[in-house]
């Protein structure tokens, strides 16, 4: 009788080899990768054979260990774990071992999912706009901007989208131009979060409103959350939430719910948050904020 053909591995736990059984952990790691990998982003060959892709290699590079480190992602030793855990990819493709060398200036480098900035010459700020500054970095009225507020930082830097002269909070300045341009396009609806304090005290069906939407006259706006965080007399401190970045847009939602604005302030963009960072003062976001603002924006 012709003996049956084994299932899948059953093979390689039955059929010895000269290697001492590498290549029975070599099989079952294609294997689970082969499930994990089938869009190809575990960089395995995509024609299912489990073969893995090599990681790219620059003979003129860095050590992948240092990229990570001075990008303030972690120690050096810590950067070592992290690769050899499987939890590092380059231009797509994951990397256990250590001592590859890749240009930081061309190769994208992720951390669990999350792109790493590893250009050296790119940097982003968090600043807390004082009420009175307009969001410009030069104004031809000689009224105060963000630049009198970042003139020691000898960058290029522009801001990504704006706060009204009276408004206050959050703003983000970079060099990043690929960035900017992702956080500020429509598509990627990169959530902003806002603390008003308004006239009136606000009755419990004008969250419902604001979320179902208001017909501004530039069309149609709504909320994603809102809540009321205190209340004294004649004056409720509200919290929102939003993706619209059209002009003055939570102004114009309060005031058409009965409420005006008596005073804003952004404390949230995406997963970056002012925190207690002072008026007028800045802050480099690390490396691990970046990664997941980058994230947001899709990049």
């Amino acid at each position: 009788m012709t003996p049956s053909r084994p299932r899948g591995g059953q093979a390689g736990r039955d059929q010895p080899h000269r290697d001492g059984g590498q290549a029975n952990r070599s099989q079952r790691r294609g294997t689970a990768a082969g499930r994990n990998g089938r869009d190809g982003r575990d960089g395995r060959d995509r024609k299912g054979r489990g073969r893995p892709a090599a990681p790219p290699y620059d003979e003129d590079g860095v050590r992948l260990q240092k990229i990570l480190a001075e990008a303030g992602l972690a120690s050096r030793r810590a950067a070592e774990d992290m690769i050899m855990a499987g939890r590092v990819r380059v231009d797509g493709v994951r990397v256990r071992e250590l001592g590859l060398k890749v240009d930081p200036t061309r190769r994208r480098v992720e951390v669990d999912g999350m792109p790493i900035e590893t250009d050296p010459g790119k940097l982003t700020l968090a600043l807390n706009k004082p009420p009175g500054v307009v969001s410009t970095m030069d104004d031809p009225q000689d009224r105060p901007t963000l630049a009198g507020l970042v003139e020691s930082r000898t960058e290029r830097l522009f801001h990504v989208g704006r706060l009204d002269r009276d408004s206050e909070g959050l703003i983000l300045l970079t060099n990043d131009g690929a960035l900017a341009n992702a956080l500020s396009h429509p598509s990627h609806e990169v959530p902003k979060t806002y603390l008003a304090t308004v006239e009136g005290r606000v009755g419990p069906g004008v969250g419902k409103r604001l979320r179902q939407g208001i017909e501004l006259e530039d069309g149609p706006a709504a909320v994603d959350s809102f809540r009321v965080v205190d209340a004294i007399p004649g004056y409720t401190q509200v919290e929102l939430t939003l993706h619209s970045g059209r002009n003055r847009v939570v102004r114009r939602l309060l005031a058409a719910v009965g409420h005006p604005v008596t005073g804003l302030a952004r404390v949230r963009i995406g997963p970056i948050a002012l925190g207690d960072l002072k008026s007028g003062r800045w802050r480099v976001l690390g490396a691990t904020e970046l990664a997941s603002l980058k994230k947001a924006a899709g990049l």
